[in-house]
Formats: structure tokens, C-alpha cells, sequence
């Protein structure tokens, strides 16, 4: 009795990723990042978010600028966007900061 069930071979058809789990032809996501840091290190990044929050808060005052000279491509309402913006992200640092703080002080009092 023959099947009219089409032959797949599953094995071969199977495309590895990243994220496969070691066994196969590639090592395992999570190995390769341990082995390998694709990431920056904690003063880069702190860095880099201090100058995005400079770049954001000085957004609104260079539109405003914009604005009273009379330029006709940015409207009111972009620098009052632009002050939402502003005002969310120091909040965000505001917050950052405390969280920043208090994971220092609690790493500072665990006992070696």
C-alpha cells in the first residue's frame, strides 16, 4: 500500500539561527554573546544618553529661535512638542539617575 502523503526530509529544510540551541552546526545565542560583547560598556552608553538629553533639551530653544525670526518651516507647535520632549526626558534622567544611585549604594553594602 503506497502513501499519497508528499516525502519531506524535515532535517535538511531546517534553517539554523542565532538562536539555535548549540547542538546543531551554530553555537547558541546566548554563548556567543558571553564569549563575544557586541554591547558598549557602561560609560559609553552613560555617555551617549547624557549627550542625547543635552541635544534634546537645547531642541526647543533653537526652534524657538527659529520661530521669532520669522522662519516659516517650523510652527509653534513644534517647539511645543519639542518642549514635551524636553520635559520627558529629564524626567526619564531624573529617574535614571535615583535607580543609577540606589543600585551603587546597595552594591556598596553587600559584605565581601
Amino acid at each position: 500500500m503506497q502513501s499519497n502523503f508528499p516525502q519531506y526530509d524535515l532535517a535538511s529544510r531546517i534553517q539554523h539561527t542565532k538562536f539555535d540551541t548549540g547542538f546543531g552546526k551554530m553555537p547558541s545565542a546566548r554563548l556567543d554573546r558571553i564569549e563575544k560583547p557586541e554591547t558598549q560598556d557602561f560609560k559609553q552608553i552613560f555617555t551617549g544618553l547624557v549627550e542625547n538629553l543635552n541635544a534634546e533639551m537645547e531642541a526647543p530653544d533653537n526652534l524657538l529661535k527659529d520661530v521669532m525670526s520669522g522662519n516659516q518651516n517650523v510652527d509653534i507647535h513644534d517647539v511645543m512638542t519639542a518642549m514635551s520632549k524636553s520635559e520627558i526626558s529629564i524626567n526619564v534622567a531624573t529617574q535614571l539617575v535615583g535607580k543609577v544611585i540606589n543600585a551603587y549604594d546597595r552594591i556598596s553594602q553587600i559584605s565581601v
